[in-house]
């Protein structure tokens, strides 16, 4: 009995030893103490934004922001990579891409150049800190999208856009001026009519932009014969710096304009109606009309007449889509006064 006992007993053993064994091996303790820590972290960092929220509820927007700013930007960059792997495995050209992913590596891209400079000041040690006091007092030219709350993007869309705003009428008044060297005398006066026209706060047609567009592939408007005053009011546009040389000016608007032709083309691909509302307001904003003050209704009837125009346009012709975002913008929507 006492041997059948000791069998029983060692037997027992090896049991539980290989239920042990089974149940609980290292790759899976690995797995649940990794699971735990998470869990800790999670709920002190919970615990955490609870007592900021409660004690100092002004800094707890702004630590919120950033903890929401970083994990978007790593939701970017992530996506991102999969469209980069996608592009090289299926052999895509960029201009082939869908409008959401195209319009995805624009922005992300236009991201990192602004984030640039902030990186480059952080460098040094302690400098960090130093940054974050600069981050702190000046968002908008050193903070990019993701770390900006709700009515900050608001807010400083509509400072940029009256910025771009204050070139406005100095763009029309350069192809007023222009007008006088037209040899053809019908060009002449179709691009006179078009300019008093935005000038007395009639929003154009598509037909009286098309009427003129051979200007804007040659002289004296194309993107090449341009003086450099009216190009560098034509950076303001786009957000690009003027501080360059002519030369490097044209090349960077022709660049620009271009690529939000192919972003166009791509819209008319997905289909206009597949954009839902913050899509519309971000593609109306992009191309020059600020729709603070718009209707998803009115963005989406603006931007069906832009695709009309744009969509037949020649590479050539990339002044005469930059034009445009002053010419079919600044009079949009037409008041009854007008």
């Amino acid at each position: 009995r006492g041997t059948a006992q000791s069998c029983w007993g060692h037997w027992g053993h090896q049991r539980l030893s290989l239920w042990f064994v089974r149940h609980y091996s290292p790759s899976q303790a690995r797995h649940g103490i990794g699971r735990s820590v998470v869990s800790g972290l999670k709920w002190a960092n919970e615990k955490y934004e609870r007592f900021l929220q409660r004690r100092f509820p002004r800094f707890y927007v702004i630590y919120h922001t950033f903890m929401r700013g970083f994990r978007l930007l790593f939701q970017d960059g992530k996506e991102v990579r999969r469209i980069v792997a996608r592009m090289l495995s299926e052999r895509i050209e960029h201009q082939n891409l869908p409008y959401r992913d195209m319009e995805k590596i624009r922005l992300v891209r236009r991201d990192l150049i602004k984030a640039i400079p902030l990186v480059i000041l952080s460098i040094p040690p302690f400098a960090n800190y130093v940054v974050f006091i600069l981050m702190y007092l000046y968002p908008r030219q050193l903070l990019i999208r993701h770390f900006w709350t709700p009515q900050q993007l608001v807010e400083f869309q509509g400072v940029y856009h009256a910025q771009r705003a204050q070139h406005h009428w100095a763009i029309v008044k350069g192809m007023e001026s222009t007008s006088t060297s037209v040899q053809d005398s019908r060009l002449k006066s179709r691009l006179t009519e078009l300019c008093s026209k935005v000038r007395s706060g009639v929003h154009p047609v598509v037909s009286d932009v098309h009427a003129v567009r051979t200007l804007f592939s040659g002289p004296p408007l194309g993107i090449k014969r341009m003086y450099a005053d009216q190009m560098r009011h034509l950076c303001a546009l786009l957000f690009l710096t003027p501080r360059l040389p002519g030369f490097w000016i044209g090349r960077r608007l022709n660049s620009h304009a271009f690529e939000l032709m192919q972003l166009d083309r791509a819209i008319v691909r997905l289909g206009l109606h597949q954009l839902n509302d913050a899509e519309l307001r971000e593609a109306c904003y992009v191309r020059g009309l600020n729709p603070d003050s718009l209707s998803p209704g009115q963005c989406r009837e603006w931007l069906t007449q832009w695709i009309q125009f744009s969509t037949h346009l020649k590479e050539s012709e990339t002044s005469l889509y930059l034009h445009c975002m002053v010419l079919l913008t600044v009079n949009f929507p037409k008041h009854p006064s007008h």
